[in-house]
């Protein structure tokens, strides 16, 4: 089996596959105004999605991640859950999502072949949760990680944006919700994207001041496995949970990149804020072209950056983080 790689000597074992840039909440950093676009209108279909990771299995994909915008908006979730599930060599079958669905539906997600979820809570507190993401759903979403953590799941991880005055004083509450429950919380610094930079402005965080807080109070940054997202993962041995801390603004943070993207219209994102997409929709209409499909992903690998241009202020395509997933 021949690996992605690309010339700066990074593996690519870790597939993000947004299902549609629609979500049905108004976070803040994100989709102020609400979702303005097509819906499910021209995202990939299940034969192609079949056929996308076929190709990509034949290249070493272990780790796939379904996204969005929200991605339990599409009707035929289950199908797609089953069908990757299916992928030969497929270790680890994930899920990030905004958690409106997660009390009434992850059990049938579960059953249907998924295995780790993230979903987003950027906040504990319900009124400031709402403030953020114009959800009134908190109460719902934290009933639903509890019932998702009695369902088997290999991993159960929260994502919380960190945002200076809004959600930046919380970490004593995150530390007693840790104490008990086996669950990582990924600390997620503000990215600046093309809508957002008036905002970011306002609200952006390094996220070193919470890693240094985390040393001071006796947690230990653990091993980073091969197929593991951008997170450095803290464990403490009073702590049932942990706590992951996203920094790209860090140093070196694009060095152990191992994942690639592919939008839910079909475009290969080499880079989440990179400055083209490569269609690959005309090779996924045939099982025929699967070899085509193949050597376009390896040869494409050739034109990835050794990083992204954040801290020159340069955001790609990436309007919002929907648009993509992050």
């Amino acid at each position: 089996m021949t690996l992605l790689a690309d010339r700066h000597g990074r593996q690519f074992p870790y597939l993000r596959l947004s299902l549609l840039d629609a979500c049905n909440f108004r976070c803040s950093y994100c989709l102020p105004e609400g979702y303005h676009g097509c819906g499910t209108q021209g995202v990939l279909g299940l034969d192609e999605i079949r056929r996308l990771l076929a190709a990509f299995a034949c290249v070493g994909l272990r780790k796939l991640r379904l996204t969005g915008g929200e991605p339990t908006l599409r009707r035929d979730l289950l199908p797609i859950i089953e069908l990757a599930a299916a992928t030969p060599g497929l270790e680890r079958l994930a899920m990030t999502t905004n958690g409106i669905l997660l009390e009434k539906r992850s059990a049938d997600w579960r059953a249907a072949g998924l295995d780790a979820l993230n979903i987003s809570l950027d906040s504990l507190d319900a009124a400031r949760f709402e403030a953020i993401t114009g959800s009134p759903a908190h109460a719902s979403i934290l009933r639903g990680i509890e019932s998702s953590l009695r369902l088997g799941f290999a991993s159960v991880k929260l994502n919380a944006v960190l945002l200076r005055g809004l959600n930046d004083d919380e970490l004593p509450s995150w530390l007693d919700y840790l104490r008990e429950r086996p669950v990582s919380v990924r600390f997620i610094e503000l990215m600046q994207t093309g809508d957002n930079a008036e905002y970011f402005s306002r609200h952006h965080l390094r996220a070193e001041a919470l890693e240094a807080q985390l040393g001071e109070a006796g947690w230990v940054l653990q091993p980073r496995p091969p197929t593991a997202g951008p997170a450095r993962e803290y464990a403490h041995p009073d702590f049932a949970g942990r706590i992951g801390v996203i920094a790209p603004y860090s140093k070196d943070f694009c060095a152990g990149c191992n994942r690639l993207r592919v939008t839910a219209t079909g475009d290969l994102r080499l880079c989440l804020f990179g400055e083209f997409g490569i269609p690959l929709r005309p090779l996924l209409q045939d099982d025929a072209d699967r070899e085509a499909l193949v050597g376009r992903l390896t040869g494409q690998l050739a034109l990835k950056t050794a990083g992204h241009g954040l801290h020159e202020g340069h955001t790609g395509l990436t309007p919002h983080l929907a648009s993509i997933g992050g």
